[in-house]
């Protein structure tokens, strides 16, 4: 009668250190474009932040591949909003995600903690 318990609870780590991989991988990769996404933010606020001393007569270009295009201080400032609207919006729909990943981590160790407790009842 030990076997199958024992078979049971085996199958149940394999699985739980299974699914702990899979979502520590997937947190440190959403940990990676969180912090991506911030450098991009930060990136466009000091663009902005700079773009927004100039005098409104000065010729701006934006970087398009291997060529420059101009553009005026509207247009550039209006993209450099969105881009930070943007990676805002992408930063906490990642971390929303990671506080799912850890929470059914969570839930995943407390089920295996149950069944350890009503198996050492028996």
């Amino acid at each position: 009668m030990a076997a199958p318990i024992d078979l049971e609870l085996k199958k149940a780590f394999t699985e739980l250190q299974v699914k702990m991989i899979d979502t520590q991988q997937k947190v440190k990769l959403a940990d990676l474009q969180i912090d991506q996404l911030t450098r991009l933010q930060k990136h466009a606020k000091l663009t902005h932040t700079e773009i927004t001393t100039l005098p409104d007569n000065t010729r701006l270009y934006e970087g398009v591949g291997r060529m420059f295009i101009l553009q005026s201080k509207e247009e550039i400032n209006n993209q450099l909003t969105d881009k930070q609207k943007t990676a805002d919006e992408k930063i906490k729909e990642l971390e929303q995600k990671k506080v799912y990943l850890e929470r059914s981590v969570k839930e995943a160790e407390d089920n295996i903690r149950e069944m350890l407790l009503s198996r050492r009842a028996q």
